[in-house]
């Protein structure tokens, strides 16, 4: 082995020995003092500077402890615990390791090189977490109805809010878990509320792992579209959503609320398979014709014929009829398998567009929402849902909630216009959270020390930029 690629075998917890280049020996040690590989905590700090979002946490619980023997705030915890969610540590575990890292330390608004002041351990965040009552998840998943409110200057004429559910599978013996058929395990079956243009979080709710009846539905809805009305009385709401939520108790609820709408999808059944006969007779007729033409040599061939109609049409647990949408669609088959019917139904309470406008440009939208669950579920692990009992969980749903809503408010805020403006949490994380930051204490001073050859030098002076420097002419006293 030559010289130059001879590695050494001698590294020792002190000392890491790598491959030599010409004339150079290489090595690595542990002694290059005050480091932290977690920028993004001073960002995530920006951001919640500008938003108030831990602010709005902190005054939704209530915390039972004797002020003359706390040691961390409960302010203190929710932004250590947050900000290390939104930078890739979801397990509370890791406030262990993290808890002398000097940048979330200055985060958390302590001087960052001192010994004596430690941030919580994970121990004290689990303690937190199943200290939670009823009464404080309730206020903690409303003040993320309020954080949403606030983040328009004004009433705005009209919102669409998709709501979904999404499986949280369970490994243990949680609380409230049951065995989900559609999902094939046992699960918690969390729901989560998005603005449609934004995909902003209005609000996140953990629920047992069984199908929701209707009368569930409409009770977590009542509370977060009251929530909205005290604030937008006149704002006009669209509620999206798959089948799971064409229920009559969620339909009359948002009938009964005032300029209010729902677009749902409908499950099958004979009655309105028999009413969608006659245009899926046509489809199929369409497909045959274009099948036949394209044989011919003087037609395109044709995967699939769409049609669209609508019909009146009340379930019997329906008090009124309601309109509903048929998409009628005959997919053509392949490898010698007869074509195939794929009806979709949607029941509405709206009068207008057209059917195949209200199918393609209204309820086909709907599904930016599973990219959002996405993010939270595979970025942020939302569905870390581990805790034995079922309010420490949702506890735990909520805080990667808050999460989620600092990286979308550093989107809105910060990296608009920019190559991360569309980016998703994770992408975020590596690009711009994690740099490598050498931290200098002063007597007046911090003063941090990116690497020269930082790859984002532009884009951080742009965010810091639009984040701090907008925060401080805000707080600068108007003119006389």
């Amino acid at each position: 082995m030559s010289k130059t690629t001879r590695s050494s075998a001698n590294s020792t917890p002190e000392q890491l020995c790598f491959n030599s280049i010409p004339g150079f020996t290489v090595r690595a040690d542990f002694a290059g003092g005050e480091l932290s590989s977690d920028f993004g905590a001073v960002v995530l700090d920006a951001v919640d500077h500008r938003i108030g979002l831990i602010d709005r946490l902190t005054a939704a619980i209530s915390d039972p402890r004797d002020a003359r023997y706390i040691t961390h705030p409960l302010r203190d915890l929710l932004k250590q615990r947050v900000f290390q969610i939104a930078s890739g540590y979801e397990d509370g575990n890791d406030a262990d390791t993290l808890r002398a890292d000097p940048l979330f330390k200055l985060a958390a608004g302590r001087t960052p090189l001192e010994t004596d002041n430690l941030l919580a351990c994970g121990a004290t965040h689990s303690r937190l977490e199943g200290s939670l009552r009823r009464s404080d998840i309730y206020r903690t998943a409303k003040a993320l109805i309020e954080q949403f409110v606030a983040t328009y200057n004004e009433a705005p004429g009209s919102i669409t809010l998709d709501i979904d559910h999404t499986d949280d599978a369970a490994h243990g013996q949680q609380e409230l878990i049951f065995y989900n058929h559609h999902y094939g395990h046992y699960c918690y079956l969390p729901l989560l509320v998005f603005e449609a243009e934004s995909g902003a979080l209005v609000t996140s709710v953990l629920r047992p792992g069984k199908r929701p009846a209707g009368v569930e539905n409409a009770m977590i809805m009542k509370r977060v579209l009251h929530a909205l009305r005290q604030h937008w009385p006149h704002t006009h709401i669209l509620l999206r959503g798959d089948g799971h939520f064409s229920n009559p108790e969620l339909m009359k609820l948002i009938s009964e609320i005032g300029n209010a709408d729902f677009i749902f999808g409908l499950g099958g059944n004979a009655v309105l398979s028999a009413k969608a006969e006659g245009l899926m007779k046509n489809a199929r007729g369409h497909l045959a014709l274009h099948q036949s033409m394209a044989a011919q040599g003087i037609g395109p061939v044709v995967s699939s014929v769409r049609l669209f109609g609508e019909f009146d049409y009340a379930a019997k647990s329906w008090p009124q009829a309601h309109r509903v949408v048929l998409k009628a669609e005959v997919l053509a088959g392949s490898n010698g398998l007869p074509a195939k019917d794929n009806q979709r139904y949607m029941v509405t309470s709206l009068c207008n567009p057209t059917a195949s406008a209200l199918y393609q440009q209204v309820y086909c939208q709907r599904g930016q929402a599973e990219n959002w669950i996405k993010q939270m579920k595979a970025d942020l692990k939302s569905d870390r849902t581990s805790a034995s009992s079922f309010l420490a969980n949702f506890a735990r749903l909520l805080l990667t909630a808050a999460a989620y809503v600092l990286h979308q408010q550093l989107r809105v805020l910060g990296l608009h216009d920019t190559e991360l403006a569309s980016a998703q949490p994770r992408t975020v994380i590596l690009s711009l959270f994690k740099i490598a930051v050498r931290v200098k204490q002063y007597k007046d001073r911090v003063l941090l020390h990116l690497p020269s050859a930082c790859p984002v030098k532009a884009l951080l002076a742009k965010v810091c930029q639009r984040l701090v420097s907008a925060r401080r002419k805000s707080a600068m006293p108007a003119s006389p």
